[in-house]
């Protein structure tokens, strides 16, 4: 019976140690959404100001920002993708739910499918639905870490499209709702042709004053498309991030609960087999008592 209620007490000590470390990860991954969730507001701003400037650009000069052929041949040529997922795990489903988005969006494009992944745990999944990446990127663990991520990326992208390995690129990134909800996306970054041009152009200018390219289209319109290839890269990885701290987030607080309730089962259970034992024990004394005591009144007849 002892050894029973030693297991359990250290059962009940080791669910107090993991109950602590579940609320460590609470706290980071709380910690970590509002900076990325700040990182994505301060972003669409700028987002919005490089969609201006290539505003301004396409009205001045229409201009061909793909340098491809028409959308009807592009969509029988070669596709490049970018999946975000995770490198850790107690996510839920996250990289489920993007794998599986990606790999039905991209089974509808004909074409060569040429893929890279951000995140260990989202490349395993990809493999799982027959998309195999070609490379694998680390996720950023601070938000310092995104610009170099999305410079490899670019540099990945550029050299893929000089050897005519791919002619359209897409991202696939879960994006935050409300709270620990997140959805799929699928944005096409690539190529920026006459029908992206033509939606950017629908946009209405802020102001009532046309804008105007100081020293023309043709320094303003590459540095533009650089900045545009950028901060979607960079946005999407946020993106990401947020919604894969806030799916931790849930993660852990389910967890948090499964264990107090497995604490409350182990304690009742502590608790009844330690009262098991003081009645045994007490049980022992009393009848030991009672023994003493009959052998005590046999004596005492026997010597009457």
């Amino acid at each position: 019976m002892s050894d029973s209620i030693a297991g359990l007490r250290r059962k009940i000590n080791n669910a107090g140690d993991l109950k602590s470390v579940v609320r460590t990860m609470k706290a980071l991954a709380a910690s970590n959404i509002s900076q990325y969730e700040n990182a994505v507001r301060a972003l669409d701003d700028y987002y919005r100001t490089v969609q201006l400037g290539l505003l301004a650009c396409f009205r001045e000069n229409r201009f061909n920002a793909s340098g491809r052929p028409s959308q009807q041949t592009l969509s029988r040529e070669a596709i490049g993708a970018v999946v975000f997922g995770s490198d850790q795990g107690l996510v839920g489903q996250f990289n489920d739910i993007i794998s599986n988005y990606a790999a039905a969006t991209l089974n509808a494009i004909p074409g060569k499918k040429t893929l890279w992944a951000v995140g260990e745990r989202v490349q395993l999944r990809l493999m799982e639905v027959n998309l195999e990446p070609q490379q694998l990127f680390s996720v950023p663990n601070i938000i310092n870490m995104i610009t170099p991520l999305v410079g490899q990326i670019l540099i990945e992208l550029e050299a893929e499209r000089e050897k005519g390995g791919i002619s359209q690129v897409y991202l696939f990134y879960n994006r935050s709702k409300s709270g620990a909800i997140y959805e799929p996306i699928a944005q096409r970054l690539l190529p920026l042709d006459e029908t992206w041009q033509d939606e950017l152009t629908k946009s209405r200018w802020p102001s009532k004053n046309l804008p105007e390219i100081v020293g023309g289209t043709a320094e303003s319109l590459p540095a533009l498309m650089r900045e545009y290839l950028f901060v979607s890269l960079f946005r999407a990885c946020a993106e990401s991030l947020a919604s894969e701290n806030a799916s931790r987030l849930a993660a852990m607080q389910r967890a948090e609960k499964n264990i107090a309730e497995l604490l409350e089962d182990l304690t009742r259970s502590f608790h009844r087999l330690r009262q098991n034992a003081i009645d045994e024990e007490l049980f022992d004394v009393i009848s030991g008592f009672e023994a003493l005591a009959s052998h005590a009144a046999g004596a005492s007849s026997n010597q009457t």
